[in-house]
């Protein structure tokens, strides 16, 4: 009687079962031992050297000094992400420079584990960043150095994304809301004493309002100084449709704590 492992593949599906095999009356006859499908592809071939050197196992020793095992980066997680951004458009809004793919990068590595941008440099040194973006290596400081990219780019980015959500131009209805996000530190320029969600007392903060269309597709983000009222940031809001998302008559729903505005001229 003979022990194997026996390879079958139907589809994307690969299933491994451990069979003997032996004969009867002449015939030679298979039976299932154990389905090892949910093993490892290194605990699968661990089997098969196992069973290669059955006969003698202590043989297994000296080939460690032969056998050297790598850990490969991680792929499918940044890919999963960097497709879902492809499909929504971001990846074309960010476009195809270093700066765009550290962008983009500094957004997937947000999905996957949020952190620093020292933390975005060591999930990048773990995973195949650099090798799905068409990324050269990078620090932390290309990220901050990219920040402040980002900045300087965010309404041309927004206006990409606004076209690409809406290629036939504005539906006229617009979600908008506002939260904040308190600060540790004191050094932030737009960081002020106000109405604090987190109930973290004695924080100073930074109001951050979202505009997406409606569809719930994020177009334009916006931060005030911390102690801004919500419904102080619909000025800018509106101005911000108007010229920029179709104009015409729009209409922007919000939570109770916000007034819901039309502007029937794209220049009010």
């Amino acid at each position: 009687m003979t022990v194997h492992v026996d390879k079958s593949k139907s589809g994307k599906y690969v299933r491994y079962l451990l069979r003997s095999s032996f004969r009867v009356d002449g015939k030679v006859k298979h039976r299932t031992v154990a389905n090892i499908s949910h093993c490892s592809p290194e605990e699968i071939d661990a089997i098969k050297l196992a069973l290669q050197h059955k006969g003698d196992l202590t043989s297994l020793v000296s080939l460690r000094e032969d056998v050297t095992l790598l850990q490969g980066s991680s792929f499918g997680a940044v890919w999963a992400v960097y497709d879902m951004a492809r499909q929504l458009g971001i990846q074309a809004a960010l476009g195809s420079t270093r700066q765009g793919k550290l962008a983009l990068w500094q957004i997937i590595a947000r999905v996957i584990d949020q952190g620093s941008r020292l933390s975005a440099v060591r999930l990048a040194a773990g995973h195949a960043a650099c090798d799905i973006l068409g990324l050269e290596s990078f620090n932390e400081d290309d990220l901050y150095v990219n920040l402040d990219w980002l900045d300087e780019h965010q309404r041309h980015i927004e206006d990409r994304l606004f076209a690409t959500s809406a290629p036939s131009g504005s539906t006229g209805l617009f979600l908008y809301d506002v939260t904040s996000s308190y600060l540790e530190g004191v050094q932030n320029e737009l960081a002020a004493f106000g109405y604090n969600r987190d109930g973290k007392k004695g924080k100073r903060q930074i109001t951050i309002g979202l505009l997406c269309n409606a569809q719930g597709q994020p177009l334009s983000i916006e931060v005030f100084t911390g102690n801004t009222n919500d419904t102080a940031t619909m000025a800018s809001q509106i101005r911000k449709v108007a010229q920029r998302f179709g104009g015409g008559e729009v209409t922007f729903v919000g939570d109770r704590s916000h007034r819901a505005g039309t502007s029937p001229r794209p220049d009010h």
